[in-house]
C-alpha cells in the first residue's frame, strides 16, 4: 500500500516531502556546525567573545609618568633642550603600561591599576595594560626571566582583573611570548592551563583581552592557533602580534589573518611601536630602528582592531648591544630611533 501511494501521489505532495527533506537535512547540519563551533570556538558565534573594539570611540591613554615622560623632564633640568624635544614628542604617543611582579607585585598591582584607570577613565581614554608576570618567564636564564609562581600567579592575575574591570574601556595584553615561547621552554601543558585561568579571569571581570601569538617571524601561525584556542582565545576579543618585536605591519598582518581564520574570526591588535626601517631577524636592540605606524584605530573591514605601541619604542630588549637590563628606558637608543625616524 505505502508503494501505491508513493507511486500515485501527485507531483506537488512528491515537491512537498522532498523540500521538507532538505530541510530536516539543513537543521541538522546547521546544529552539528553550531555544536561544533561551540566547543571549538570556531565560527562566526565565538560565544562570550567581547564584540566591541574597545579603540573604536576613544583615543588610547598616554602615561603622564612614562619612562619617556621622565627622560624628558630630566633632559630639560639637564638644559639638553634637543633631547627634550624629542623625549616629550616620544611621552605625548600612548603605548603599554607593563604589569611585572619585581615592579607591582601581589598585594600592590590592584592598586596602581586601579589608579591607572582612574586617570584614563578622567581622560576619557582606553588605557592598555600588559600583563607580563607568568611563572618561568621567558624561560628562565633569558633577558627577560622571572615571574611568579605558579600558586601567586592566579591571585596576581585577579588583583589585575577586578581593579581593570571597573574600567569603562581598557584593554589587555596578556602575557607576551608565553605561548610561542612555550614549545622551547618544554612546559606548553603548564603554561596554556595558567593562560587559560587568567583568560577566564580577565573575562569574567570584563575586561578586553588580546592574548599574545608571538610574531611571522617565529612559531608558524597554525602552531600558535592551536596554542590560542587550548587557551579560551575564542571566549575573550583576541590576540597580539609583533610584541616587543620588529616585523613589519605587512608580514604581521598576513600572519594575523591566517590565525585569526583558523580561529574563526578572532580580532587582533599588532605592536608597530619599533618596525619603521623594515624586520630583522635580531630581536635584542638591533640597530638602525626607527619607530612604526602611530598607534590608533583600524576600521577597514579585516580583523584588525587598532595599530599599538605595547612595547614602549625607548626600553631596552636586555643587556645586548650595549643596552641595560631589559624593561629599562636606555635614552641613547630613544634618541637614536627618533634621527632614524626623521624626528
Amino acid at each position: 500500500m505505502t508503494d501505491r501511494v508513493t507511486e500515485t501521489a501527485s507531483p506537488r505532495r512528491r515537491l512537498a516531502v522532498v523540500l521538507v527533506g532538505v530541510l530536516v537535512l539543513a537543521l541538522v547540519a546547521g546544529a552539528g556546525a553550531f555544536l561544533f563551533a561551540r566547543s571549538h570556538h570556531l565560527g562566526p558565534w565565538r560565544l562570550g567573545a567581547q564584540e566591541a573594539n574597545p579603540f573604536a570611540e576613544r583615543p588610547q591613554y598616554v602615561d603622564p609618568k612614562s619612562r619617556a615622560a621622565q627622560a624628558a623632564a630630566q633632559a630639560t633640568a639637564d638644559g639638553d633642550t634637543a633631547s627634550a624635544a624629542a623625549f616629550e614628542r616620544l611621552a605625548a604617543v600612548p603605548a603599554g603600561i607593563w604589569l611585572t611582579p619585581e615592579q607591582y607585585p601581589p598585594g600592590r598591582v590592584g592598586a596602581y591599576v586601579a589608579e591607572v584607570v582612574r586617570a584614563a577613565e578622567a581622560a576619557g581614554n582606553v588605557p592598555v595594560l600588559v600583563v607580563y608576570g607568568i611563572p618561568d618567564r621567558d624561560c628562565s636564564g633569558q633577558y627577560s626571566s622571572g615571574g611568579l609562581t605558579e600558586e601567586q600567579y592566579g591571585p596576581w592575575v585577579q588583583e589585575i582583573a577586578t581593579a581593570a574591570g571597573a574600567a569603562d574601556r581598557i584593554a589587555v595584553v596578556l602575557e607576551p611570548d608565553a605561548l610561542a615561547a612555550s614549545i622551547e621552554c618544554h612546559d606548553q601543558d603548564q603554561r596554556v592551563r595558567l593562560m587559560k585561568d587568567a583568560v577566564g579571569l580577565l573575562r569574567t571581570a570584563g575586561v578586553t583581552t588580546y592574548v599574545d601569538a608571538g610574531h611571522s617571524d617565529w612559531v608558524p601561525a597554525a602552531a600558535v592557533a592551536r596554542l590560542l584556542e587550548r587557551s579560551g582565545v575564542g571566549s575573550v576579543r583576541g590576540f597580539a602580534t609583533n610584541v616587543a618585536n620588529y616585523q613589519t605591519d605587512e608580514d604581521e598582518r598576513a600572519y594575523a589573518t591566517r590565525i585569526a581564520k583558523l580561529l574563526g574570526g578572532a580580532h587582533y591588535v599588532i605592536d608597530s611601536g619599533r618596525n619603521g626601517n623594515g624586520a630583522t631577524t635580531n630581536w635584542c636592540n638591533p640597530a638602525r630602528r626607527a619607530f612604526g605606524t602611530d598607534p590608533g584605530f583600524v576600521d577597514d573591514g579585516t580583523g584588525l582592531d587598532a595599530f599599538l605601541w605595547v612595547k614602549p619604542p625607548g626600553e631596552s630588549d636586555g643587556d645586548c648591544g650595549g643596552g641595560p637590563p631589559a624593561g629599562e628606558f636606555w635614552p641613547e637608543r630613544a634618541l637614536e630611533m627618533a634621527r632614524q625616524s626623521g624626528w
